[in-house]
């Protein structure tokens, strides 16, 4: 433990103590952590986001709808998000299951580690982040869809996508810049923020697990509200027959997308939270993170990754024409003004004349 202790000081700040060395025939056993878990996880996921963003494609070229234009602009961004990082996370991971290459040689100065753990707060962010963006453009899309003279513009979409990438970026950038450290998991294939109780790293802990349990809360609270109007306006007498079976599929489509990362990602988030905020066990060497909690890391990265691999799903079973075979009344009507039957006549027809401008 000294040798390691002494080895790791003169490493990168990526290699602690207990990360240098993993006994392999207790790895071996286990199947978190076998080869063919990652590998399996890996092509599942990438097959699924391929195939969406073809599915994504082909829809694209015939909507004419700006409102659902924007939306197929976000589930885009989302569906290459999702892809990205499955192949960016599982082409280090997988080679490491694979050939088990030593760290302290292949990156003594953990530039490829810093990369992994910035990749995994970069792509773990990116969709819930996009979940809450396209939660709240569909919320004020539905409960204010007249303050604005039109639906949001794909150049105004993809400008949005734009930022949530650019701002999970910037978070990513955090430990390279001091704040926290990007050290190498159990078991000694990935790496990932560190759960040490110093100032800076639970401080940039508290910084990823909050954000992202307050992008699922947002996504929460506007798709209640959004789905909520919904309802309100389809039981209404006079709106009976002018349903937007449009605001339905993307609303389907948004509540599976967030109930997909609530499940998978508040687990984590809320381990993060109480593992740098409980008092360190008495006699913790400095740096040592228990190999319990390494191993319940692991476990909930684990069920992160079928947020990446379901998403996908969402879109290509929950489509118009999946929805129709299921609900066999649901009908194309596509008028902005279809939800609110009381607007005067011109109004509504300029608004719809607008809303298939592209």
């Amino acid at each position: 433990m000294e040798a390691n202790g002494s080895m790791a000081s003169e490493m990168g700040s990526c290699f602690r103590s207990t990360n240098l060395s993993t006994n392999l025939s207790e790895n071996g056993r286990k199947l978190i952590v076998s080869r063919w878990f990652s590998t399996a996880f890996g092509s599942i996921g990438l097959a699924s986001n391929l195939f969406a963003l073809c599915v994504l494609v082909s829809s694209s070229r015939k909507m004419h709808s700006r409102a659902r234009s924007s939306f197929l602009i976000f589930l885009c961004g989302l569906v290459v998000t999702d892809f990205l990082g499955l192949l960016v996370t599982g082409t280090i991971i997988i080679s490491y299951h694979f050939t088990k290459f030593n760290w302290m040689v292949v990156d003594p100065a953990c530039y490829l580690c810093n990369f992994l753990g910035l990749s995994m707060v970069f792509f773990g962010q990116c969709p819930l982040l996009l979940g809450a963006t396209m939660a709240g453009e569909r919320f004020f899309g539905i409960n204010r869809p007249f303050s604005r003279s039109t639906s949001m513009s794909k150049r105004r979409a993809w400008f949005m996508v734009g930022m949530v990438w650019a701002f999970s970026f910037s978070l990513g950038l955090l430990p390279i810049l001091g704040l926290g450290d990007y050290t190498l998991q159990y078991p000694n294939s990935w790496c990932f923020i560190t759960l040490l109780h110093d100032a800076k790293n639970v401080t940039f802990c508290l910084i990823f697990a909050l954000l992202g349990i307050l992008a699922v809360g947002l996504s929460f609270l506007f798709n209640t509200v959004s789905v909520v109007t919904l309802c309100r306006v389809y039981h209404d007498r006079e709106s009976v027959q002018r349903r937007r079976d449009s605001e339905v599929e993307m609303m389907v489509q948004l509540v599976g997308i967030m109930i997909i990362a609530t499940v998978c990602w508040l687990p984590l988030l809320i381990f993060i939270i109480q593992t740098v905020l409980q008092e360190p066990a008495p006699g913790l060497l400095p740096r040592h993170i228990p190999r319990q909690t390494q191993e319940m890391l692991l476990i909930y990265l684990r069920m992160v990754t079928w947020n990446q691999i379901l998403d996908p799903w969402v879109y290509i079973l929950f489509r118009r024409a999946v929805l129709k075979r299921i609900y066999p009344s649901l009908k194309t009507r596509p008028s902005i003004g279809s939800l609110y039957p009381m607007l005067n006549t011109s109004l509504r027809r300029k608004l719809t004349q607008e809303s298939v401008l592209q």
